[in-house]
């Protein structure tokens, strides 16, 4: 059985699954090569949004403007221009070691190597390409990838632009499963020839060695059914380059690759600029019975270097079919700047009428260390099975090249049984896979679980400390102190003396590995953005939609994130930081549950997020409560339960301070404090009451688990004391937004049950009477779904009670692909098959169909009813995940006995020493100190609220 209760069935039993290279399966998401890209619209602002919001956006700005001065990272530049179009595909590698992008037209781009940067852009010399004689002289020639209008026509210059561009994409048609694709030239050059490129990477579930394997594998499968024999060369190019302008940087060489087990190949030793790891590429094929292959080991693209050119290495191939003749060095000279050079992998093999052949080739890169803004570089997991030393790309190609047929099995034996379940729409389970790219092309990072490497001069609080002493007398007489490798020997002094400076740093960090007891495993740390426009690592209150993936996926990951938060809850970092409000903040307050956990040194400076002081937020710390929980139920891991249960007891005791009234609920205090950061919300609110309702009885479930009785008892009686007063929210159809009584005060909210989801996701009783969770149901169906383009784009955070969209906030009238998944899941939670189906089926219809929007593999935050987007390739959307889980309804390991409502135990003991630990965790009461800016927004505000 896996981890998270799913029946696991004996491998050695069962026969792997043999799959046919050259056949996509029968549902995918698929386009003509030849398709025309869509022009995406970013989300407009109108003159009530900058009325609105103009203090906003200016202290965004000037939050850019002077943390580049001090060259700080900055989450959010707000003057990038978006590059972004409607082509992307299936992204290349395992998860956490780098990704680059494919698009649909077959280019190689939307490069994520180093942590939170993004090389948008296609390098177009990085190709694969065919040519095909026949005895009766017939040739064909072209590059499998459509033209780009970046590729000048008719140029005489000696690089990419003359090779042959001839490929239509009327004949050709790419499909997507992740985490493979089929691109399928079906007659296409050759009218007899069809040509099916399968692109996988190692993605598999439950298996966390090969899953972070910085490689992919590409077999092409060549079918000829004409009356004579083909010769055919497929050709694979490659530039020596990270994205952008990285390729005329200088320093770059390549060399051959020795070959190993007919696996031949190209290493490409790329010099990156900033300090960054460098990083090697390999480009290889294997040689078989019927495949020849040939290197070019490197070639001129574009520069002033005069020698062997782009040109020339096409035209050899055109006259010989291979690389056979080429009288090249095994390594090329370093080269100079403004100057770019590349690879090529070409497989040779003749295919006979009405026969088959196949030819495999891999790609592969080694970038072993992560280095942050702040200087502190870490290791990728994927060393520990390849070495630290930066030499593994051969070895990581020729894997991928000889196991990928393995990868193949295990992914088919994950999906076989969701795509074959014939209750399911057709969309839904292609959307469902297809939305896990960004598991990879999110920015993650997966390190090996230890910690960082620092510049020992510049190391942290400028502590003292002396490198362990190299020579003894004791091994000064027997081994000479290994002085014949003394680099070696100073390294590793170096290394040792660093985690002795660093482990009681980590006492002050989120490092969650201290929770781990000695007999578990260290999986590493996991890291992904909250967006490639919001650059902040694991995004709390977001994680809370998306952690569904990884818990049914690779729970093991998602156990190491929630260790991550819980040390977290119990660091304080009184660094100042300033807010866009101009309030200057302590970083991390002890008992609160951080925004995310960094971007220039995460884990150590935690807390990016500057739109709001965090540390008043709302739905943090019971989202860690509840996350917590559902892990520990889906698990059944009772260690983990234990160690981070004194970060549960003190999150929950740190929100007693917004309980102002004492009634055993928390109010929201007039200002946008949970994950809805621009929609204002005051008193108890359905959103965050909702969720402070669970963690109660989520707490109270977990004390018992743990053997905590008085907070057991505690934490119920509490949880008796909220729910009451939640219920007078109910207004007969629904829960109001919040009981502020103003005028989207009665806004019909479609997350208003994301509470409720939560309890019944861990077995937990409805924190609401059961009729009104089909009512609210049945009223944001109705309103929030149905009532916005028939409901063809999901569901609309906030409607008026008379049909309307809510515009009274910005965030309140755009429809979130994430919550709408979310909310699609409470529906299939409630036995409402049918609403949730066509609820979630808006978020396919605009962001994934031929006739939607254009965000395929970059789902967005947010999109409007006009199909303007915030926010594209955002974390939320994996949020159809919970969807999953709500159909499978995986095993719950632990299950509390049903409880009566006047069940109440006397709770005196629990009571004092809670209100003890939570009067330590109060916030200092606070002389509020408003800018000028912000004084001139509340007026506007009020203003127009007072019109709508």
């Amino acid at each position: 059985m896996f981890p998270n209760g799913f029946v696991k069935a004996n491998e050695d039993c069962l026969p792997r699954v043999k799959v046919d290279p050259g056949q996509p399966p029968k549902d995918t998401w698929n386009r003509k090569m030849a398709t025309q890209e869509k022009n995406l619209l970013e989300m407009p602002l109108s003159l009530k949004d900058w009325l609105l919001m103009g203090p906003f956006v200016f202290g965004v700005c000037r939050y850019y403007v002077e943390e580049t001065a001090k060259a700080q990272a900055t989450i959010y530049n707000p003057f990038k221009k978006s590059t972004a179009t409607s082509s992307n595909g299936i992204p290349l590698g395992g998860i956490g070691a780098g990704s680059i992008g494919r698009s649909y037209r077959g280019y190689f781009q939307q490069w994520q190597l180093f942590p939170g940067k993004c090389e948008e852009g296609p390098v177009l010399a990085n190709q694969f390409s065919v040519f095909i004689s026949r005895p009766n002289h017939e040739k064909y020639s072209t590059v499998l990838s459509t033209q780009s209008s970046l590729i000048r026509k008719g140029s005489t210059n000696p690089g990419i632009e003359s090779w042959d561009w001839n490929l239509k994409g009327t004949k050709s048609t790419y499909h997507a499963l992740y985490p493979r694709s089929w691109t399928v030239y079906d007659g296409e050059p050759d009218p007899e020839i069809k040509i099916t490129c399968r692109q996988i990477s190692p993605f598999i579930p439950h298996n966390y060695q090969q899953s972070s394997y910085p490689a992919a594998a590409f077999t092409f499968t060549v079918t000829n059914s004409g009356k004579t024999p083909a010769d055919v060369t497929l050709l694979f190019t490659w530039a020596n380059s990270v994205g952008g302008n990285s390729e005329f940087s200088g320093g770059h060489f390549n060399s051959r690759m020795a070959v190993d087990n007919g696996v031949h190949g190209v290493l490409l030793h790329h010099r990156t600029a900033n300090g960054q790891s460098p990083i090697t590429f390999a480009i290889a094929a294997q040689e078989t019975a019927d495949v020849h292959v040939s290197e070019c080991p490197h070639f001129f693209i574009s520069g002033k270097s005069s020698g062997f050119t782009a040109s020339d290495m096409w035209d050899e191939i055109k006259k010989h079919g291979n690389f056979d003749h080429l009288d090249s060095t095994e390594t090329s000279m370093p080269t100079e700047s403004g100057s770019s050079i590349g690879a090529a992998v070409a497989a040779s093999v003749t295919v006979p009428s009405n026969a088959t052949r196949t030819v495999t080739f891999s790609l592969a890169w080694d970038c072993p260390k992560v280095k942050f803004h702040n200087g502190k570089t870490y290791h990728r997991r994927y060393t520990k099975f390849y070495g630290r030393e930066g030499k593994a790309a051969a070895k990581l190609a020729y894997d991928a090249i000889t196991e990928h047929s393995d990868w193949e099995s295990q992914i088919e034996d994950w999906q076989r049984p969701i795509l074959q379940d014939k209750t399911l729409p057709e969309w839904y389970p292609i959307t469902l896979f297809n939305q896990l790219y960004y598991l990879n092309a999110g920015g993650s990072i997966w390190t090996d679980g230890l910690l960082a490497l620092e510049n020992l001069v510049a190391i942290e609080k400028k502590k003292k400390f002396s490198l362990d002493t190299i020579t003894s007398k004791e091994n000064n007489s027997s081994d000479k102190i290994h002085l014949s490798n003394i680099a070696d020997t100073i390294l590793e002094k170096m290394e040792s003396t660093i985690e002795k400076v660093q482990s009681p740093l980590t006492s002050n960090s989120a490092f969650g590995t201290s929770l781990l007891h000695e007999d578990e495993e260290n999986i590493g740390q996991f890291l992904y953005l909250e967006g490639i426009d919001y650059l902040m690592w694991n995004t709390y209150d977001v994680h809370f939609y998306s952690s569904f993936a990884l818990l049914m996926l690779f729970p093991k990951l998602e156990l190491s994130i929630q260790r991550d938060f819980a040390a977290a809850v119990l660091m304080h970092d009184p660094e100042k930081m300033k807010v866009l409000g101009g309030q200057w903040v302590s970083r991390k307050v002890l008992g609160s549950v951080p925004h995310d956990l960094g971007l220039g040194d995460p884990w150590c400076q935690v807390n990016s997020y500057v739109l709001h002081n965090t540390a008043r937020w709302k739905d943090l710390n019971p989202k860690f409560v509840l996350q917590v929980y559902r892990d520990i139920v889906a698990t059944g891991d009772v260690k983990f339960a234990r160690a981070v249960w004194p970060a549960v007891y003190v999150a929950m005791a740190y929100m007693d301070q917004f309980d102002k009234d004492k009634d055993g609920m928390i109010e929201n205090e007039g200002f946008p404090d949970q994950t809805y950061d621009i929609w204002t919300v005051t008193g108890v609110s359905a959103y965050t009451g909702g969720l402070w309702v669970a963690a109660l009885q989520a707490a109270s479930a977990m004390a018992q688990i743990v053997g905590d009785a008085a907070s057991e008892t505690y934490f119920w009686n509490r949880y008796q004391k909220a729910k009451t007063v939640y219920g007078k929210l109910w207004n007969g159809s629904y829960f109001n937004y919040d009981s502020s009584g103003s005028n989207s005060s009665s806004s019909i909210q479609a997350d208003q049950l994301a509470g409720q989801w939560y309890a019944t996701v861990c077995g937990l009783q409805p924190i609401v009477d059961e009729s009104r969770v089909q009512i609210t149901l049945n009223t944001v169906f109705n309103f929030n779904v149905l009532k916005v383009k028939d409901g063809n784009l999901g569901a609309v955070n906030g409607i008026r009670p008379d049909g309307t969209v809510d515009v009274s906030e910005f965030q309140a009238r755009e429809i979130w692909a994430g919550v709408t998944c979310a909310v699609a899941a409470v529906m299939l939670q409630e036995g409402m098959r049918e609403s949730a189906f066509k609820t979630a089926q808006g978020i396919y219809k605009a962001g994934w169909s031929q006739e939607g929007f254009g965000y395929s593999f970059q789902t967005p935050e947010a999109w409007t009813v006009n199909g303007e987007y915030r926010s594209l390739n955002y974390m939320r959307p994996l949020a159809i995940w919970a969807m999953q889980w709500a159909i499978e309804s995986p095993q719950k390991h632990f299950n509390m006995e049903p409880r009566s409502d006047d069940s109440n135990g006397d709770d005196a003991e629990g009571q004092a020493t809670f209100s003890r630990v939570a009067n330590f965790l109060r916030l200092p009461e606070e002389t509020a100190k408003k800018s000028k800016l912000r004084v001139i927004y509340e007026i506007v505000c009020q203003k127009l609220s007072g019109r709508l």
